[in-house]
């Protein structure tokens, strides 16, 4: 989740001002075939994809800034990213870039909707909370074949009622250290604001909301959790990870084509510097000095 594409995060200049209009694209994409969202040399990247046809469509470079930077193979049906243009290269009504992205873009990447914000708002920064979803079939026979690109295969028994207790221990305000992969500077301190599972038949499905989330976080809490469902962990196992500074190479990180961004927050526009200030500031558990250096 690094990128290597630096993202701007300056506001646009005011609409007819002649200077620049910010637009919030919505945007849902398999997975499966891309090397993660953010574009990197010489490999099929979502960014990539969607800045080169937007870039076609307008007729000049662009830039965009995502709420969340997806790994190499998860999907989402929810994305959100913004982009600063020139008012004078947009259609009358910009929603009209929709239909012609349409026609650039390959079919496993959509932008859904396209509108004009406010200069505060910001993909990354303005966002209350991310929505996640993982899906696991512990069918002997695998996965159904139609649902294979965002499903995992774990075919082994699963005792539900144990991993609704040991994702319940994780919720709240906490040093998740233990289940992110390290960058220098980056705080593992998040607010875990959902974590619980439903089943159908034998596919089980995680729902995981926070405020925001450190990289592999997500996979690395529903491996964790896996591990209590097939009986080899128990849940006072995964709360004492949250005790622990640094990585823990005890957990099996799930796979990634079982996640999916589903949804992204946003406060009203009124509340969207506010909102900004709030994000930047380095999280902090409360009297703990901070963590990570963050």
């Amino acid at each position: 989740m690094v990128s290597a594409h630096v993202e701007s995060n300056e506001p646009a200049a005011p609409l007819g001002d002649g200077g620049l209009v910010r637009l919030r694209l919505d945007i849902s994409y398999d997975g499966t075939d891309f090397s993660g969202w953010a574009r990197q040399t010489d490999l099929r990247t979502v960014c990539g994809e969607i800045e080169d046809k937007l870039g076609t469509v307008l007729r000049q470079p662009v830039t965009l800034t995502v709420a969340g930077r997806t790994d190499a193979g998860v999907h989402a049906s929810g994305q959100v990213a913004h982009v600063d243009v020139p008012a004078g290269s947009l259609p009358d009504d910009p929603s009209r870039l929709v239909r012609r992205l349409a026609r650039f873009l390959p079919t496993d990447v959509r932008v859904k909707a396209v509108s004009v914000v406010p200069p505060e708002f910001d993909a990354r920064f303005s966002a209350m909370r991310r929505y996640y979803q993982y899906r696991v079939s512990n069918a002997m026979f695998g996965v159904e074949p139609l649902r294979a690109r965002d499903t995992v295969s774990y075919p082994k028994p699963l005792d539900l009622d144990a991993m609704q207790v040991a994702s319940a221990r994780l919720l709240g305000l906490h040093d998740f250290a233990a289940f992110c992969k390290r960058r220098d500077g980056a705080t593992t301190v998040r607010e875990l604001q959902r974590f619980d599972w439903a089943q159908d038949g034998t596919v089980f499905t995680a729902f995981v909301n926070a405020d925001a989330f450190c990289w592999s976080m997500v996979r690395s809490l529903v491996g964790a959790v896996l591990s209590v469902g097939e009986g080899r962990r128990t849940a006072d196992w995964v709360a004492g990870l949250l005790a622990e500074t640094s990585r823990s190479s005890s957990i099996l990180v799930a796979p990634a084509h079982g996640l999916s961004l589903v949804r992204v927050d946003y406060p009203p526009y009124s509340e969207l510097a506010a909102r900004n200030a709030v994000t930047r500031d380095t999280r902090e558990l409360p009297s703990s000095g901070g963590c990570c250096g963050g």
